[in-house]
Order: C-alpha cells, then sequence, then structure tokens
C-alpha cells in the first residue's frame, strides 16, 4: 500500500479554498474592468437623464405660468414637483424694458425717467398739459409745462419695479405712454457630471447654459407682428413678470402659481413706437436676443431693399443698442401692449 504517496484531506480542502478564491478574484477583476469601461456611459446616462427631468419641469413651470397668467387677479394653479436632482431658484430683476410711443399724430413726445422719483417730459408741438404716473404704490397727476420740460417733475409713488407714465393734452385726451418694467422669472439648475445645466425662464423667453459653456439662447420673449388683411400692420407684445415669496428649494415642492392681474398697457394705433430691452442673465444673452430681433432687417439691409421692409428695426444704431422701433412702409401701426403678473408661492 502506498497511502503515504496520496494527498491527505487536510491539503485537498485547502487546494480546493484556494481555488474558490482565485475564482472570486478573477471575477471580482472582471466585474471592476467592466465597471471601470461603462463608467462614462452609466455617467453620461445619468446626466441624460437628469437634462430630461430638469427640461420636463421646465416645461411644466412654463405651463403652469401661463394658466396663472391668463386667470383674474387673486386665481390661479397649485401644483406639486417632485424634484430630486434638479433645483428651483428665483431670478429677480434681470430684464429690463422701456417703452414708449405717441398715441397721436398732433405731437412728438419724450418721456425721460431720471431717477425713481422724477421724470421730465419733452414735446415738439407743445401739446402736452399734463402726466399721470402709475405704479405698485399708487397713482399721480401733475401739469406740464407749454414749452419743453427742463425742470424734472418730482413724485411720491417712485418705484424700481415698474411704472406707466401717460401724459394727456388740453381736452384730457392721452396722447403718449411710457412703460418702464424690470422683470423677474425663474431659473431649473441641474448637476451634471460636467458641470451645473442652468436652465433661464424670463418673460416667455428661455436660455440654457452647460456647466462653462456659453448661454445659448432657446427662445425669444413674446414679441410678434403681422400684417392684417386691410394692409395695416400690428405689433403684439407680451410682458410676464414672475415673483416669489421665499425660497423654493428642491424635494417635493407643492407651488401655488396665483395671478397678481393682468394689465393692458397698449391697445390702440400708435406713432413714434421705440422700445428697449437688456437682460442681466448674461452679457451674451441681450445681443443674443437682438439679433433674432434684427434677422429680416439685417436680410433686407444685405440685399439693399430696406425700403421695403417692413418689421423691427433699430432705432439709430444698426446694433440695437439705442432701442428699436418698427418700420411699417407708410402703413398705420397697430400696439397690443399686455402685461402678465404671477406669484409664486410655496
Amino acid at each position: 500500500m502506498h497511502r503515504a504517496d496520496r494527498p491527505c484531506r487536510n491539503e485537498q480542502a485547502v487546494s480546493e479554498v484556494l481555488g474558490v478564491i482565485m475564482l472570486l478574484a478573477m471575477v471580482m477583476t472582471i466585474m471592476a474592468g467592466v465597471i471601470a469601461f461603462l463608467q462614462p456611459y452609466l455617467t453620461d446616462f445619468e446626466d441624460n437623464v437628469n437634462w430630461k427631468s430638469a427640461n420636463g419641469i421646465a416645461d411644466r413651470l412654463d405651463d403652469r405660468l401661463a394658466v396663472a397668467g391668463a386667470s383674474p387677479e387673486e386665481v390661479g394653479v397649485r401644483t406639486t414637483f417632485a424634484i430630486q436632482s434638479t433645483e428651483i431658484q428665483p431670478l429677480d430683476f434681470v430684464e429690463t424694458w422701456n417703452i414708449e410711443a405717441d398715441l397721436s399724430p398732433n405731437d412728438a413726445i419724450v418721456v425721460e425717467r431720471v431717477d425713481e422719483s422724477s421724470f421730465t417730459v419733452s414735446m415738439t408741438n407743445g401739446t402736452a398739459r399734463s402726466a399721470s404716473i402709475t405704479t405698485a404704490l399708487g397713482t399721480e397727476t401733475y401739469v406740464v409745462g407749454l414749452a419743453n420740460a427742463t425742470e424734472p417733475i418730482e413724485h411720491n409713488v417712485g418705484s424700481e419695479h415698474w411704472s406707466i407714465i401717460t401724459v394727456y393734452d388740453a381736452d384730457d385726451q392721452a396722447i403718449h405712454r411710457s412703460v418702464s418694467w424690470i422683470l423677474s422669472g425663474l431659473e431649473v439648475s441641474t448637476e451634471l457630471g460636467q458641470g451645473d445645466h442652468r436652465i433661464a425662464m424670463v418673460n416667455h423667453g428661455r436660455a440654457e447654459r452647460f456647466g462653462d459653456d456659453t448661454w445659448d439662447l432657446q427662445q425669444t420673449p413674446l414679441v410678434h407682428l403681422d400684417t392684417l388683411v386691410n394692409g395695416e400692420v400690428r405689433l403684439t407684445m407680451a410682458l410676464r413678470d414672475v415673483t416669489t415669496t421665499g425660497s423654493i428649494g428642491s424635494g417635493r415642492v407643492p407651488l401655488d402659481f396665483v395671478s397678481l392681474g393682468g394689465l393692458t398697457v397698449f391697445s390702440e394705433e400708435v406713432w413714434n413706437l421705440r422700445f428697449t430691452m437688456r437682460n442681466v442673465i448674461d452679457q451674451i444673452v441681450t445681443p443674443q436676443i437682438h439679433d433674432a430681433w434684427l434677422t429680416d432687417y439685417t436680410l433686407n439691409r444685405a440685399a439693399g431693399t430696406l425700403d421695403q421692409h417692413v418689421g423691427i428695426s433699430p432705432w439709430q444704431r444698426a446694433s440695437g443698442t439705442d432701442g428699436f422701433t418698427v418700420q411699417t412702409a407708410g402703413a398705420p401701426l397697430h400696439f397690443e401692449l399686455d402685461v402678465s403678473r404671477i406669484e409664486v408661492r410655496r
């Protein structure tokens, strides 16, 4: 018998344990390699899911704001947002609009706001007799001299948020109106592998930014020009001001979208229309909006057909820095300006 040549049971057990350990080590090594290989794809997949979620939340916010904006005062809609990787933040006072136009062809009037508590009224034909200013704090009316005003008119309803100044003639007929409004909005932000993804929603417009990339304009503010069947031109403009009460944050967030009451500032034929817009989210956003408005003007300018151009044009400099007006090729211009005011409450 040759028992001494056979391995004992202890040696067999040790051999089997080592084999299992080596097999497990091999499996773990392979799995680690697979995970390392798939990690970029998993990160991209997660980023894509978060990006879709953020855009979905932005679309839902836009829908709720539209519903609330069209509702009567103190009426709105309540929605609960389940926010995990996304955060909603307010954008306070980021877009400034100044719009004015004559309501009569008999005079050319310019209103200049000196500061929050004073303004001047200058005119070509001396038809202005009084001016009223309306802000969130109330309305006041003042006498305007026959000559061009050199001294500012002081008032007690100053507001950095918005103001509407209307100038009247001797018959108390409105002959000029000027509106200044600083709009607020909302931002949806999401953390991605390559940095934060931000969606800025201000005044019906939308811009987004990935990480350190520049802001990209996705949608311009609501400014629409069309020609009516009688040949007249109509400019429709809508401003949307969204204010918030406190922070919104993330998590399961119930939000109330409540209308603060809409205003119709212009709804008539106008002359000498001019307006300016400045967005301070980033210095590149305002030129992108201006370029979008001036597309038709730029094409006609390049083709040498500016005399046939009907649409938005620069007020003075071609860049739009000094503001914009509307060329109608001699046709009457009707102007519709509505402002919707919404408060988001948590």
